[in-house]
């Protein structure tokens, strides 16, 4: 089983200057592996955490000590250098975030995005996309108009009330027939206060698998489940897996081959 949605950090860390926040604890590699050997996980993939800001050394420090087990998906600057690139390639970084959360939206037809898009499809790379659904269509269709492989965080995040209903998540829907884009299934919590969330990611999953095909989805556990530690772990979010995929086949195509061939391991 994979798991494509882990965050690693310790606490005294350089922080990002814009960060929503901080966590007061550490959350270690040994840690989250020994939650690995007993919920049946052989790999997984650690996302750069928005506090991190684009300093990557603590990430791909993890990575360089289990490269059979693990891949990284980096936050960097837009006019990275190629050499920057090619390092972070060596660690085992197998694409970019952009965590758009509260954040202006690029324009990825001007300035140094051309460039790194350009590197980021040459290299087999894809752009992972974290932004509330409303906003896709700006996003999404020129990333894939650049040729580049996109994965959406989060079933897209639709919006708290609308869920399936939203255009942003119906935008989504017809991209499947693209191939070029992947969808986490992970951290249906965050997409509605009061289990809202929870509730509506079986329809939205159900609406995923039809359009995207279980080679274009992924599941991941969000661990360890910034600001929401004390209600979510990752045998609840395995059990939601198994309630928004009721299907033991499907479930073991999107947490293996589909997310092997697209991190590279």
């Amino acid at each position: 089983m994979v798991d494509t949605h882990v965050h690693v950090f310790v606490r005294g860390l350089p922080l990002a200057p814009r960060r929503r926040y901080a966590p007061d604890y550490d959350a270690t590699i040994d840690a989250y592996r020994a939650m690995m050997e007993v919920h049946g996980i052989s790999h997984a993939v650690l996302v750069q955490p928005s506090f991190l800001g684009t300093d990557n050394s603590f990430m791909c420090s993890v990575l360089r000590d289990a490269p059979a087990r693990l891949r990284g998906i980096a936050v960097v600057e837009p006019d990275i250098a190629e050499e920057g690139i090619s390092a972070l390639t060596a660690d085992g970084v197998v694409g970019i975030r952009l965590n758009l959360d509260s954040l202006p939206l690029p324009d990825f037809g001007q300035g140094p995005w051309p460039e790194l898009l350009d590197s980021v499809r040459r290299r087999g790379w894809h752009v992972e996309v974290h932004r509330e659904a409303r906003d896709l269509p700006r996003l999404l269709g020129p990333l894939v108009d650049a040729d580049v492989d996109v994965v959406v965080d989060h079933f897209g995040r639709p919006d708290d009330d609308l869920a399936a209903d939203d255009p942003g998540f119906r935008y989504l829907l017809t991209l499947g027939a693209s191939r070029r884009v992947w969808v986490k299934l992970s951290a249906a919590y965050r997409n509605g206060s009061g289990g809202r969330g929870i509730g509506s990611a079986p329809k939205l999953a159900a609406m995923l698998l039809e359009q995207f095909g279980r080679d274009r989805l992924v599941w991941g556990s969000d661990w360890p489940h910034t600001r929401h530690e004390s209600a979510v772990d990752i045998a609840s979010t395995q059990r939601g897996f198994e309630a928004w995929v009721p299907d033991a086949a499907d479930r073991a195509y999107i947490a293996g081959p589909s997310a092997l061939e697209l991190y590279r391991f």
